[in-house]
C-alpha cells in the first residue's frame, strides 16, 4: 500500500526540523549544560503583562473555588485509603517491585504534566465553554503573570490536580472494593504505582509554584530542589523563555531533556498543525501580546 504523500511530506519536513547534533546519544551534553546555556542565552520572559493579567484573574470564580475545594477534600479521602491498603498489604518479598513502582510512577507523573501542560499552552482558548474558564485560563494567566501562582493559597494552587488525581484513584478504589483482598494482594504493585502517581500528580502546581518562588521556599523544599528531586528554579526558566515551547514537564522535570533532544512536543504540534491546520500557542501569544 503506498504511502499517502501528505504523510510522506510531513516526515520529510519533520526529518529536516530534526538536527543530528541534538540527538541525546550523539550530543555530549548534560542536561544542566543545556539548561545554563539556554537561560543565560535567552532570557526568561518573567514579566507581567497587567491588561491581560487582570482580566484572567478576574476569571477565578467562587463556583471554580467550590469547586477545588470538594476535590480536595475528595483526594485526601481517596488517597488516604489506597496509600493505607498499599501498607496493610505490603509484602519484605515484593520490596524489588514496590520500588520500581515508585520509579515509573513518579516518571510518568512528570511525563503527564507535559503533556497536559503542552496541551494547554498550545491549543484552545479561553472562550471555550467551561473548559477555558476552568483549566485553560490558569495557564495564559500564568505566562502573562508568572508570578501570580506564588499569591495563590492551596485551593488555588492544588485544586485542579486533586480533580485529575481523583479520576485515577475512584477507579481504583473501585476495584480494591470489588475484588476485594485476593485482587489487592496481587496488584499491590499497581497500588504502589496509583498511589505515587497521584501524590505526585496532586503536588505538580505546588511544586511548580516552588519553582517561581524568590523567596519563602522552606529549607527542605530547596533541598529537594536542588537534588533535583522535585523541580529546580532554574531549570523550569527554560520553559518561560519566549514562546514558551519547550520544557513542559513539571513534576520533577526528568523527562524534559530528553523529550527536548528527541523533540518529542515539537514534532506532535508539527502533525497536528499538517492535519488540521491549527497554530500551536495562537491563543497564548495574543494574551501575551495584550490583544
Amino acid at each position: 500500500m503506498e504511502t499517502p504523500k501528505v504523510l510522506k511530506d510531513m516526515a520529510s519536513e519533520l526529518g529536516k526540523s530534526v538536527k543530528p547534533d541534538s540527538l541525546p546519544l550523539i550530543s555530549a551534553e548534560t542536561s544542566n549544560e543545556y539548561v545554563t546555556k539556554r537561560v543565560a542565552n535567552e532570557r526568561p520572559v518573567l514579566k507581567k503583562n497587567t491588561k491581560s493579567a487582570a482580566k484572567l484573574k478576574a476569571g477565578y470564580t467562587k463556583e471554580k473555588r467550590m469547586f477545588e475545594i470538594s476535590q480536595m477534600v475528595l483526594f485526601t479521602l481517596l488517597q488516604t485509603t489506597v496509600s493505607a491498603l498499599v501498607v496493610v498489604y505490603f509484602r519484605k518479598e515484593s520490596f524489588s517491585a514496590f520500588i520500581m513502582s515508585l520509579v515509573f510512577g513518579a516518571l510518568l507523573a512528570d511525563f503527564m504534566s507535559g503533556l497536559v501542560h503542552w496541551g494547554a499552552d498550545t491549543w484552545g482558548s479561553v472562550d471555550i465553554p467551561i473548559v477555558g474558564q476552568a483549566f485553560i485560563r490558569p495557564f495564559r494567566e500564568h505566562h502573562v503573570d508568572p508570578v501570580a501562582m506564588t499569591r495563590h493559597d492551596i485551593v488555588e494552587t492544588n485544586g485542579d490536580n486533586c480533580f485529575l488525581a481523583n479520576t485515577v484513584l475512584l477507579p481504583m478504589i473501585y476495584w480494591c472494593y470489588t475484588g476485594g483482598e485476593s485482587w489487592i494482594t496481587e496488584n499491590h504493585s499497581l497500588l504502589v504505582f496509583t498511589a505515587t502517581f497521584t501524590i505526585y500528580v496532586c503536588l505538580t502546581n505546588q511544586i511548580h509554584k516552588w519553582s517561581h518562588m524568590v523567596s519563602g521556599v522552606p529549607r527542605g523544599v530547596k533541598m529537594l530542589q536542588d537534588l533535583h528531586v522535585i523541580l529546580p528554579r532554574p531549570h523550569h526558566h527554560v520553559h518561560h523563555i519566549s514562546p514558551h515551547e519547550t520544557y513542559f514537564c513539571i513534576t520533577g522535570g526528568w523527562l524534559n531533556y530528553p523529550l527536548e533532544k528527541v523533540q518529542f512536543f515539537q514534532g506532535l504540534e508539527f502533525v497536528i498543525e499538517a492535519l488540521t491546520g491549527y497554530k500551536p500557542r495562537e491563543d497564548d501569544q495574543k494574551w501575551l501580546k495584550g490583544e
